[in-house]
């Protein structure tokens, strides 16, 4: 199987590459998480050099790349420690929005496209963890619209974002997957409330609740295409996850070599470097599960969903693993928010809960190993 990138895709890569060397520093970083986490200018940058167009059809003002394209720049963000909300606003949202009709996509995809407005999608309720066929979230019928009441958690950028996309169940329907539907409520309509916070990783989270709130329908049965949102969603941290990854194992390797201790550099003491091998085989072992996760969001629902569990199992796994032994072998100086490699360390910590913690993701491999049983024998 050839692994190779190819020109357009390398060219993607050093563009997003450039940009983060030039105008993204741990200053600039560490500056926007004391502010409070606050990324639209950020954003506003990312769309200049039209990522956020990335996975918006050419149709309404975008390139209409795929998943491999997106698996480049979300590596490259990664690395760079970019805080912004890419995968949320510019490769999420555009998944779920075509299954929308055709005027609600004119009407958000070009925005989307050119950063004129960050539309997130608002998934999680309490008691959840992580399942998408637990909503609580009511849809009622109101004349020729639709109103939503409930509440959603955790939702990226959400007091930064212009609309959000919300999963709810329709009044009446009942069973897993049956009555759940897709609305997109834009900021400031009546009955909604946003409470914003900034997360841990220096990156901002909110708490919405909605009462007879106005939302504009989507799409109904609509699970399938949130479960395919979402595995975009895993494939983008898997992805961001080995960009993080790469570098606190390069800033760990620096250290190490200037780290001196009786006289000579660290890097020397041989437990320490079979400690920096295992390090670097977890990194390598996350890196292919994201290639292979990315290689996968075009197959079949059932063989997807599959790999992609398996995938950001083998990350969460990965990024843990890392991520503390990188903060050990920098020893008190890791955990310093003065020093940049605290600030991976608490990127890795997010990307490991996003879409799913490992408990969750070894949960769905087995019950995806059932559903897809008949592919594979």
């Amino acid at each position: 199987m050839d692994f190779d990138f190819s020109d357009d895709q390398e060219s993607l890569r050093d563009a997003v590459r450039r940009w983060v060397d030039k105008g993204f520093s741990f200053e600039r970083r560490h500056g926007i998480a004391k502010a409070g986490g606050r990324t639209r200018e950020v954003y506003a940058e990312l769309a200049e050099l039209g990522l956020t167009g990335l996975a918006v059809p050419e149709a309404h003002g975008g390139m209409g790349f795929g998943a491999i394209e997106a698996m480049v720049v979300c590596e490259e963000l990664g690395r760079g420690l970019v805080n912004a909300p890419y995968a949320q606003g510019a490769l999420v949202a555009p998944v779920l929005l075509s299954a929308a009709p055709a005027e609600v996509q004119a009407a958000w995809l070009p925005k989307i496209a050119d950063a004129s407005a960050l539309v997130v999608l608002a998934h999680q309720e309490r008691a959840a963890r992580y399942r998408l066929n637990h909503v609580t979230t009511k849809a009622t019928k109101s004349g020729s619209g639709w109103t939503l009441s409930g509440a959603k958690s955790v939702v990226p950028a959400g007091d930064e974002a212009d609309a959000f996309i919300v999963p709810a169940r329709t009044a009446g329907a009942d069973g897993d997957a049956q009555g759940i539907a897709l609305f997109i409520v834009a900021k400031g309509t009546a009955g909604l409330a946003v409470r914003g916070y900034p997360t841990q990783d220096g990156a901002r989270a909110a708490e919405l609740t909605l009462k007879d709130t106005a939302a504009t329908l989507i799409a109904t049965d609509a699970l399938p295409v949130l479960e395919h949102a979402v595995d975009a969603g895993i494939a983008a941290v898997c992805a961001e996850g080995v960009g993080v990854m790469d570098k606190l194992v390069a800033v760990t390797a620096e250290y190490m070599n200037t780290r001196k201790q009786f006289g000579v550099a660290i890097s020397t003491f041989q437990a320490l470097r079979h400690r920096m091998a295992d390090v670097k085989m977890q990194l390598e072992l996350g890196r292919s599960m994201s290639y292979y996760a990315s290689l996968k969001m075009a197959e079949p629902a059932a063989a997807r969903r599959r790999a992609l569990a398996q995938a950001k199992y083998q990350l969460c796994n990965s990024v843990r693993y890392v991520g503390q032994q990188c903060i050990q072998l920098h020893g008190g100086i890791g955990v310093t928010d003065e020093y940049i490699g605290s600030h991976y360390f608490k990127r890795l910590t997010m990307l490991e809960m996003a879409f799913g913690d490992s408990l969750h993701q070894l949960g769905e491999v087995s019950a995806r190993m059932q559903d897809t049983a008949g592919v594979f024998a």
